[in-house]
């Protein structure tokens, strides 16, 4: 174990002993680890953990002992000793299958066998409680999940869990540049200080690690999709060695974005030509290069051709080529290449919902076996609310990865409290028909609807340098939610949310009911006051802050917000079934089906797939006009009702969380009512209709709303005014 490790948990054990900790901002996520009040409970855990066996060997080993020290020491108010004996009554042992004593093999019979990968199993054995596994890591998994049980106040009695990741990638894509700023990130600056590393070791980074690995995520990209080729020059080499080292023991491989063009901007190469023999050779060398400091460094993640990216398209080759040629780089050292489906063009006019579909279904089953084609939960960008994406049902010789928006780039940044695993969920659980009724995105993520030798998930960081790492301390529940859903898919946002809240704020049931019910209903909630009924990509361009259905002046037609909504006097809506782009001819028939006839397809997705007149009638009897008008208001009205939630909510969080989300909430009040009355007034000049009953009015002008500008918005450069 590290000097500096020692230095950070035995601090932390000191504190918790103490009564001080990071509760108060935040800092500590879901490790916070309250000491049990509640006597029973109490009485109960010190009966089942008298004493502590525990294996020794590696720093993950280590990193799990130390764990368990300071989850034990703080929730049971006392420390648990070590002992070196894995019997006695009402002890806790911990070790690697193969090193546990005969007489506990001999009870764990046929559940050896279903530990599979980096899972673990938790179970009762003759008067003792044993967490075991195959590997290191899935003894620090199985730490973290038992602590989890204390934290939950879950019983130990006759206790058998076990768990096997159901996919093998879990990562998060940071798209944080070299200069500290992050794109899309609202969460205050970079936490990678490059100008301190290698030599200068954030407690941050460890921190993150831990977190990280709490909940199974097992990967980190560093760097911006939007990449600098200079991460892969030698002194970043250098830097990311640092952090792996770090990362390490919490079972975290690194992984950093890939320029195409590297070979041009810091080989001195002419071309960057995937088929170029000299091109090929400098990523070979590459490759040797890193794994020569890293040597469990993880792959490559590619943004290629798409948004002014280079890629292999420059030289007329196709994305199979060119990922490709990383992938044989980076197979002899087991690494591989994740490549981003997210690709669109302004020479395609009709859709550019199709053109991933278009560029990627003809090369099903041309890409080697160490590349998985990232693609994005919908066919646009990340949308409040889309339909899932129609590569999921269309690439059975392709591993297709999930990439999931962790920050809110277009649901209101770190100001808005949105809970994404109901969003996650939603998709996850999307039928492609792809082998008939029951072919789930879930199953096609984990690999067993067409049996994928390697399956991932991605999502996009929201952390940042803010002290409670995410900017809004509710937003913690989306990184945590990301990490339980790439760990299980078909777990369900309800477990989440139930998860979090205990783990986080308490375990009080006059606390948990009702703050799951504004989790739960929060995406919905966004999606009314943004883009109700299948509305999409009309916030205002480039930083994506608030509406800006009128703007219409992009050199690109996609850029523009009207391309999406197609406003005008006879209706509304992007029609994309057979009578206009046919993008629904990307799906199953069954799914298409569903999707072209308004009368089938689901609300939430009507105006996705549909242009309607505005006095076409909804399943509820108003007219599409009024229906817009009550969805916006709906939207308003769940922030006024958790605002009155939240403040019932005081005894159970302490002063500083109340003030935070309380301000917030304010915030995110103003900003729903700023979209209903943008976008009602916009809309209304082409429906001509009076705004339904049921909206209260707006109390300024469309000119006033057309008038703002927002050059210096978070997560994106300053722009010019």
């Amino acid at each position: 174990m590290s000097f500096s490790k020692k230095i950070t948990l035995s601090v932390l054990a000191i504190l918790s002993v103490m009564g001080i900790s990071h509760a108060n901002n935040g800092y500590d996520l879901w490790l916070k680890y309250r000491k049990i009040e509640d006597p029973g409970i109490l009485t109960g855990y010190t009966k089942h953990i008298r004493a502590v066996y525990m294996e020794e060997g590696n720093e993950t080993l280590d990193a799990a002992r130390e764990e368990l020290s300071v989850g034990l020491g703080s929730l049971l108010g006392t420390a648990v000793p070590y002992v070196n004996s894995q019997s006695g009554d009402h002890s806790l042992v911990i070790g690697k299958i193969r090193n546990l004593d005969r007489d506990i093999r001999k009870h764990l019979n046929g559940d050896v066998s279903k530990i599979k990968k980096d899972g673990f199993l938790i179970t009762t054995c003759q008067n003792r409680t044993v967490i075991t596994a195959h590997k290191d890591i899935g003894i620090l998994y199985g730490v973290f999940r038992f602590l989890r049980q204390l934290q939950m106040h879950k019983s130990l009695e006759e206790i058998h869990i076990l768990e096997v990741p159901e996919t093998d990638v879990r990562v998060l894509n940071h798209w944080d540049n070299l200069d500290g700023t992050v794109e899309r990130g609202y969460a205050g600056a970079s936490i990678w200080k490059w100008q301190k590393l290698p030599d200068y070791i954030d407690r941050r980074y460890e921190d993150y690690a831990r977190a990280n690995a709490s909940v199974g995520i097992n990967g980190a990209v560093l760097t911006n999709v939007n990449a600098s080729a200079w991460v892969l020059s030698p002194s970043y080499i250098e830097k990311v060695a640092a952090l792996a080292k770090v990362f390490r023991p919490y079972g975290i491989k690194v992984y950093l974005a890939a320029r195409f063009s590297a070979p041009i901007e810091i080989g001195g190469l002419p071309t960057a030509d995937p088929l170029n023999p000299e091109v090929q050779q400098w990523w070979r060398d590459k490759a040797n290069e890193i794994y020569g400091k890293i040597p469990d460094f993880g792959g490559f993640l590619v943004k290629a051709n798409s948004e002014g990216q280079p890629g292999p398209q420059d030289y007329g080759r196709s994305h199979a080529e060119g990922a490709n040629m990383l992938a044989d780089a980076l197979a002899p050292h087991n690494g591989i290449v994740m490549w981003r489906a997210f690709v669109y063009s302004e020479h395609d006019t009709s859709d550019r919902a199709k053109q991933a579909y278009s560029e990627f279904v003809p090369q099903d089953g041309k890409f080697r076996d160490n590349v998985l084609i990232q693609v994005k939960n919908g066919a646009i960008d990340f949308q409040p609310r889309e339909p899932f994406h129609p590569m999921f049902g269309a690439m059975p010789e392709t591993p297709l990865m999930m990439e999931f928006q962790i920050t809110q780039e277009y649901l209101g940044f770190s100001t808005h409290l949105v809970f994404l695993p109901k969003l996650y969920e939603e998709v996850l659980k999307a039928d492609t028909y792809r082998h008939g009724k029951g072919s789930l995105v879930a199953k096609v993520i984990d690999g067993t609807l067409d049996r994928k030798p390697i399956t991932g998930m991605a999502g996009v960081a929201n952390i940042g340098s803010d002290i409670n790492w995410t900017g809004h301390p509710l937003a913690q529940a989306n990184w945590y939610g990301f990490g339980r859903l790439a760990w299980d898919p078909y777990l369900g946002a309800e477990q989440i949310a139930d998860e979090w809240l205990r783990l986080t704020f308490s375990n009080k049931s006059d606390f948990v009911q009702p703050m799951k019910a504004v989790l739960l209903k929060s995406h919905d909630a966004a999606v009314n006051y943004m883009t109700p009924l299948g509305l999409h990509h009309i916030m205002a361009t480039g930083h994506h802050y608030g509406p800006g259905p009128w703007v219409d002046n992009l050199s690109r037609p996609e850029w523009n917000p009207v391309y999406y909504h197609k406003a005008a006097t006879r209706g509304i809506g992007f029609d994309r079934t057979p009578s206009g782009s046919n993008a629904t001819s990307q799906y199953a028939k069954e799914v298409a089906a569903m999707f072209n006839d308004p009368e089938t397809c689901p609300e939430e997705y009507l105006l996705w797939f549909h242009h309607l007149p505005w006095d076409y009638k909804l399943q509820s009897g108003k007219t599409l006009w009024e229906g817009l008008g009550i969805k916006y208001q709906e939207g308003v009205d769940w922030v006024r009702d958790t605002q009155a939630t939240w403040n019932k909510m005081k005894p159970y969080v302490n002063e500083q969380q109340f003030q935070e989300v309380s301000m917030l909430l304010n915030i995110q009040l103003k900003e729903a009512k700023w979209w209903r009355d943008a976008c009602m007034l916009y809309f209304r000049t082409f429906s001509k209709r009076e705004f339904p009953e049921e909206m209260e009015k707006p109390s300024r002008t469309l000119a006033y709303y057309r008038s703002l500008k927002f050059p210096y918005a978070p997560g994106i450069k300053p722009q010019p005014d």
